[in-house]
């Protein structure tokens, strides 16, 4: 049976009074914000808001005035900066009540209310051009000079709880007030206003199915509040904890890591195809010993039925997750796949039913209604998002539910917020304008796409062009080191993203690294393989490695260089286009295959015998392939020529052996790139265009047959050679 997860003494984040003494006013509330967001149990990725008070000089009247600083909309705590904050004038924050109390049918969840939003910015101060947070009443209307309003695990626990506001007295006395759930908006600014009037001792307030906001006049004593009020929820759940009944108990036994990475590597491209049929969505994989005790639990299909609590969470995890009773030591992964294939149908029911129970007039149109979050009893969690970080994300907001869930059932009952409540939050007209907000998403986003021989050349620079584009990148080279290499440059400028979820590989971010021979079938479909695991699927794949073994001066090669030219440049390509093939039909998507052959398959000539009919097989092999893949699958192919640059097929043996058969002055002194720029100008000279090819522009042409901007061209190469007329097709 899945053991309990070993609990952790980890101590939470220390102040560092010298490092705050250096820091401005600003510089301390933007220090107190990444410390407080940098561990998980404090808030999770995006959620909280903190703020500061400041006294500050007009720029217009030059005099002291009181300014608010708050995180502003969609920021993160652990990464903000300063410009991730909004700044506004205090007083007239505190004036919109006047405005608001004036207006017509003010009161929660209005009209009247909503059209508040629309007023922060007439507050800004300084022309600071973020956008304000909906929470901005919140800690305005709180007469305090920091305030920090959190969404920790274990007070959302307390304040989730069937007896929240009991339990609250038990958990913090006379510390805390507490109030009953409320949307976020200018009225609970006005309800938490009142609060403090009634409590003028409280330090903080316990806001039910929520969190907890809190308050203080310095820095360092809010955040040593808000840490002490975390502690506090949990040591009182760690008295309450009911080890091994821990959610009723264990049900099912977890499958074994091997057995479960199998049943994954099985499901998640089939699966993946079935939650895409609106958009592609991008998979993420929880499969530690937390999450395992709760999906092998009696109690996890109650509490996946009953949804989560908190705003943040549920707006990432839908309305509930779909939980698969399948139990993995007596049933096979057809079984699994056909109660898929009936939760997904029911799921789609179910939301419908609940969107069409609790829409309003003027609600936003009914969304995707395929789960974001799907558990399956020894094996873990699936949880699907736009992209990497997002899917990281949303999965991570479910850990922080099942941690709320376990800390709710162990001190009393967990409850979630009202069906009504969720979807007056999910189909926000707010929420709604916020989606709308959001840049287009480029060509693409929402795609995985395998680059085989992205450690150098072409490879590299096309992984590096599809990641500009939205792309998710699995960097394929047969050597593992430049492979990683090319991964780790894509996430060094990209970043890793915001999610923190994940196990394994699928902990990733917008690119992984995969070492992987193509001669071999059975590697080919490993390194595929890792490639679900990490993002549930594949989309495209581009395969650029090839090899050119030089002739010696007789112009011939040996018998075993002939085969291993062969084995590369061609069984290589079938392998690649046959395994992806099979992938992609699994999955059910539309997707590409593109090669990289050579304008060396149409040109007869002396000297590379091998190489060039290894190309024009090449060739023949991408109409084969476009026919044996069609409808689903385009196949397409860029044929290069002479790309000197960067490329790991002119190391600088050939390249001078190059300029010395064509007679270019050169010396052995010089450096590599300097040879091959010599050894390129040369040949741009031989075609019309008089210009060098690089990867740049073959990683252009491979772009565009990816993109849908071809979207009807299939069976085709190429030429990217800058006008070798005899390459010319005939």
């Amino acid at each position: 049976m899945t053991t309990a997860p070993k609990t952790s003494a980890k101590p939470y984040p220390k102040w560092d009074a010298a490092h705050a003494a250096k820091l401005d006013a600003v510089g301390k509330l933007i220090y107190r914000s990444n410390l407080l967001g940098s561990d998980q149990r404090v808030t999770n990725t995006g959620g909280g808001n903190t703020s500061g008070k400041i006294q500050e000089k007009d720029p217009l009247t030059g005099q002291m005035v009181e300014v608010m600083w708050v995180k502003g909309s969609g920021g993160d705590l652990r990464t903000s900066k300063k410009e991730n904050f909004s700044s506004l004038y205090q007083s007239r924050l505190v004036g919109l009540q006047k405005t608001y109390a004036a207006m017509p049918s003010p009161g929660p969840k209005t009209d009247t209310e909503d059209a508040m939003v629309a007023m922060y910015p007439h507050c800004t101060f300084n022309l600071n051009p973020r956008a304000t947070s909906i929470d901005t009443p919140l800690h305005s209307f709180v007469p305090h000079v920091q305030v920090d309003h959190m969404h920790p695990n274990s007070v959302i626990a307390v304040a989730a709880a069937k007896n929240s506001q009991a339990l609250s007295k038990k958990v913090y006395g006379d510390e805390l007030a507490w109030i009953p759930w409320q949307r976020p908006g200018f009225d609970l600014g006005l309800q938490m206003q009142e609060v403090c009037k009634k409590f003028p001792a409280a330090k903080g307030i316990i806001m039910g199915g929520h969190g907890v906001i809190n308050w203080a006049s310095e820095d360092q004593a809010c955040y040593d509040l808000t840490i002490d009020i975390i502690k506090k929820a949990d040591d009182y759940i760690a008295k309450c904890d009911k080890g091994e009944k821990t959610f009723g108990g264990q049900k099912y036994q977890s499958l074994d890591a091997a057995k479960r990475k199998e049943v994954l590597i099985a499901i998640l491209p089939w699966l993946r195809g079935q939650v895409s049929k609106v958009k592609r969505l991008i998979a993420t994989v929880q499969d530690d010993e937390t999450m395992l005790r709760f999906v092998n639990s009696v109690d996890a299909p109650r509490l996946a039925e009953l949804g989560t609590s908190c705003p943040d969470h549920f707006l990432r995890t839908k309305i509930k997750p779909l939980y698969l009773s399948w139990d993995g030591a007596t049933e096979d992964v057809a079984a699994l796949k056909a109660k898929m294939v009936k939760g997904l149908e029911q799921y789609r029911k179910d939301y419908a039913t609940y969107y069409n129970a609790c829409k309003r007039p003027g609600s936003p149109a009914m969304r995707d209604a395929n789960p974001t979050i799907i558990l399956i009893p020894g094996v873990g969690m699936i949880a699907f998002g736009k992209d990497k970080s997002e899917s990281r994300t949303t999965g991570e907001f479910y850990n922080c539910a099942v941690e709320v869930m376990r800390g709710a059932e162990a001190m009393d009952e967990y409850v979630a917020i009202p069906q009504q409540e969720a979807f007056d939050i999910e189909y926000w007209q707010l929420e709604e304008a916020k989606l709308k907000r959001m840049p287009p998403e480029k060509e693409l986003s929402r795609q995985v796409i395998a680059v085989v021989g992205a450690g150098s050349g072409i490879g590299k620079e096309v992984a590096h062009r599809l990641v500009k584009e939205g792309a998710h990148v699995v960097s394929i080279d047969l050597n593992r080191e430049a492979a990683e290499g090319t991964a780790k440059e894509i996430t060094d400028i990209h970043g890793l993203g915001i999610g923190v979820s994940g196990t394994g590989i699928s902990a990733c971010g917008p690119a992984i690294g995969v070492s992987g021979d193509i001669t071999k079938r059975d590697t080919v479909r490993a390194m595929f393989n890792e490639a679900v695991l990490a993002y549930g699927g594949i989309d495209a794949v581009v395969l650029t490695a090839g090899i050119f073994i030089a002739p010696d001066n007789t112009g011939h090669i040996p018998d075993e260089k002939w085969a291993l030219t062969f084995a590369i440049n061609v069984t290589g390509g079938y392998i690649i286009g046959d395994e992806a093939g099979r992938l992609l039909k699994e999955q059910g998507l539309p997707g590409n295959v593109v090669l990289c052959t050579s304008v060396n398959g149409v040109v007869g000539k002396k000297g590379s015998l091998a190489y060039d009919t290894s190309k024009a097989a090449a060739n023949h092999l991408v109409r084969e392939l476009a026919i044996e893949l069609a409808p689903l699958v385009r196949v397409n192919a860029v044929a290069p020529a002479t790309v000197v640059q960067g490329s790991a097929m002119f190391p600088r043996d050939r390249v001078i052996s190059s300029l010395a058969k064509y007679k270019i002055d050169h010396s052995e002194a010089e450096t590599t790139e300097a040879l091959r720029e010599k050894l390129a100008g040369f040949y741009a000279e031989r075609t019309l265009l008089k210009k060098s090819i690089t990867p740049t522009d073959q990683a252009e042409g491979i772009f565009l047959l990816l993109t849908n901007r071809l979207g009807k061209t299939t069976g085709q190469i190429i030429n990217i050679d800058g006008g070798l007329h005899e390459a010319f097709q005939r």
